[in-house]
């Protein structure tokens, strides 16, 4: 009997090994990466060892600003936002209100979805871009030389015939030496995107040191009889702590946990009388929960591999991190990793980036990802605090977040992510490093020209007509600087700013008068005056 083929195409060419990287795991994840890669050109191969069609049932969320800022950047940002909630306050521990809706950003807001509804637009974009996603299939295991890897594949479905449409992935072995429904996949890189349980990290034999933090958290999808207050709200008692965060068409997501039951596995049934007493407790009221659509328990983690790279094998995700819930940043992370490295990879694959380019994703994404695990734990543990130690210190932190201004403003950053920046080179600008604001250029929006996936450099706006004079230095020909970059234009868009109104600068942007050159993720990588000599400069150590 026929079969169903068990991978889905993109309209992407076939490429050699040489050119083909292998993503394990079609979550938020692997599936923008994989999007990213294919729209670079690269040909990409998604292992998925759920059946096509399953929903992957998760506890997240939310998606914060700087992730919606990422989104955008791929075109997808304003389709997700109706699909959810808008939240622009965070109310932690009933007293810290933290205020979102003043961020500088496009997305001054918390968007409670989800997560199927980012994912369902990150898999139609990777198709689109011509990606090939092959459902029921695992990593079995791995080797690695200089030029490449070898995959070992498996499927998790043995009672399925083969898929037999091997011209799909290139480099793929279908001898028949191994096991039945064993493969192998050639590829130049692979990316484990594969989540907690990664099938990548214990092929490289990597420790996922940590411990776990909280046992048996209740969790549901409910309607409420008396709605609150559309904010994210998380409070505890000491015995018993709660969160809630509605998804704006009459459904929240309520989740508790409380010491009574904190030793229950995560495969004991849930009552629903359970999780209804833990937010009574919690928040003084259940307002009114009826109608569960699903219960679950499930316990959280903090862990984070030692290294993000090893060889030609990367991890992305959570395969390399695992966060508490609280600040829900876990997804968000993970696309912030995926951002990061496939811009490099694409790089690196079409010649005119190095080695060190990809050295740069441990060094730039593992510390952030140990700054989420520090901060989402201190966030848990206050929201446990039972002694009076614990208490004094969540009353002193309310005290300092809510009325010390640095420390409010860092605690947003941090907790929408767009607080946080990369390392810069010694002597480099103040702006390098930080996240671009979404600049006004005269082709359009700084996020819409990093649809294209390429650098942009954003020049000085040209003089006004009648001004007193014009800012460029004297030796700068705007006409010998964009010849000179016109070889470049494959990875790199060049575009003026529009006239500030206040002749200032834009925050991290530089001074209107610099030029400033964003890296695909939306990173600054160099500012400095707009002259063709600094140009050339600026742009050599990324593009050449």
């Amino acid at each position: 009997m026929s079969q169903e083929p068990r991978h889905r195409t993109g309209t992407g060419a076939a490429e050699p090994p040489s050119r083909t990287v292998v993503v394990a795991g079609a979550g938020p994840s692997g599936l923008l990466l994989a999007g990213d890669l294919a729209a670079a050109g690269v040909h990409v191969v998604v292992l998925e060892r759920r059946p096509e069609g399953v929903s992957n049932l998760t506890r997240a969320f939310g998606v914060h600003a700087r992730t919606l800022e990422l989104l955008d950047a791929r075109g997808l940002a304003d389709e997700l936002v109706p699909t959810g909630q808008v939240i622009r306050e965070l109310r932690l521990f009933g007293a810290i209100p933290f205020d979102i809706g003043q961020l500088p950003s496009r997305f001054p807001f918390l968007l409670v979805t989800p997560q199927y509804e980012v994912e369902k637009l990150l898999l139609r974009r990777a198709l689109e871009q011509g990606a090939t996603i092959r459902y029921g299939t695992e990593v079995h295991g791995l080797t690695q030389d200089a030029d490449g890897v070898t995959v070992s594949v498996r499927d998790t479905d043995t009672d399925t015939d083969a898929d037999t449409d091997a011209d799909a992935d290139p480099g793929r072995d279908t001898g028949t030496g191994g096991a039945r429904g064993e493969t192998t996949v050639r590829a130049a890189y692979l990316v484990g995107a594969d989540g907690v349980r990664s099938a990548v990290r214990e092929a490289l034999g990597l420790p996922f040191p940590g411990k776990v933090v909280i046992r048996s958290v209740a969790l549901a999808d409910v309607k409420f009889t008396e709605e609150p207050e559309l904010v994210v709200r998380v409070h505890g008692t000491g015995d018993a702590f709660g969160f809630i965060a509605p998804f704006g068409d009459g459904w929240w997501r309520v989740g508790g946990w409380d010491r009574a039951h904190r030793g229950q596995p995560d495969d004991s049934p849930l009552e629903f009388e359970e999780l209804r007493s833990i937010i009574e407790r919690a928040f003084g009221s259940d307002y009114g929960m009826h109608d569960p659509r699903w219960l679950s328990r499930f316990h959280s983690d903090e862990r984070q591999v030692p290294r993000y790279r090893v060889g030609r094998v990367f991890l992305a995700g959570d395969a390399a991190h695992q966060h508490s819930p609280a600040g829900g940043q876990g997804m968000n992370t993970g696309l912030q990793d995926a951002a990061n490295l496939g811009w490099k990879l694409a790089a690196v694959l079409g010649g005119w980036g190095d080695d060190t380019l990809l050295d740069s994703y441990h060094s730039e994404r593992h510390p952030i990802g140990r700054a989420v695990l520090r901060t989402s734990g201190l966030n848990l543990r206050l929201a446990m605090a039972h002694n009076p130690l614990e208490v004094a210190l969540r009353t002193l932190r309310k005290l300092v977040v809510t009325h010390v201004r640095p420390v409010t403003r860092q605690a947003v950053g941090e907790i929408t992510g767009i607080g946080y920046s990369y390392p810069a080179p010694r002597g480099a600008g103040r702006d390098v490093g930080r996240r671009a604001p979404d600049l006004e250029l005269d082709a359009g929006r700084l996020y819409e020209l990093l649809r294209e996936g390429r650098f942009v450099l954003a020049l000085p706006a040209a003089a006004a007509a009648g001004a007193a004079a014009d800012t460029r230095p004297a030796d700068d020909d705007p006409a010998d600087l964009l010849a000179g970059l016109a070889d470049r234009k494959d990875r790199l868009v060049v575009a003026r700013r529009t006239p500030p109104t206040d002749g200032g600068g834009d925050g991290n942007g530089g001074a209107a008068t610099d030029a400033v050159l964003v890296r695909p993720d939306g990173y600054v990588a160099w500012a400095g005056p707009a002259t063709a000599d600094a140009v050339q400069a600026g742009l050599a150590p990324w593009i050449g």
